[in-house]
């Protein structure tokens, strides 16, 4: 494991990963969060941003952790075909703008995970949509 790794980031069942980003954010640890991601990853943000390096990853893991952001995440359903997974979860999430408004955002994700050679399972695409009239932050 190299040093920058942390357990939670060495997932062997890849319908655990929407879990263990949910406990790495909650948690306010931003380096498990991008642990989580392969290197060459993409992420579009309930907001609408797409994220496609780690820095990016990162930066958006800290602004959640700012504004206090709590996870919950709902499965639905895993597919695994050979080294990819397809992941769908329903989440909830609560967190606070900087004017100290308090928003309750919820939605869907589909994620796409890949096999890495370890045999761990790592995000390689996360599709955050929100629902309709869900509130979010920039």
């Amino acid at each position: 494991m190299n040093p920058q790794e942390s357990a939670v980031s060495r997932i062997v069942d890849p319908a655990r990963l929407p879990f263990a980003y949910q406990d790495a954010l909650n948690a306010g640890d931003a380096d498990a969060v991008v642990a989580l991601f392969h290197q060459d990853a993409t992420m579009h943000t309930f907001t609408g941003t797409v994220l496609t390096d780690r820095a990016a990853l990162h930066t958006e893991a800290v602004q959640s952790i700012a504004a206090r952001a709590r996870l919950t995440n709902k499965p639905r359903s895993t597919l695994i075909g050979g080294d990819t997974a397809l992941i769908i979860v329903d989440w909830d999430l609560e967190a606070m703008l900087p004017d100290g408004t308090e928003i309750s955002p919820t939605g869907t994700t589909t994620a796409v995970a890949r096999r890495s050679a370890d045999g761990s399972w790592r995000f390689a695409i996360l599709d955050c949509q929100g629902a309709v009239g869900s509130p979010g932050w920039s």
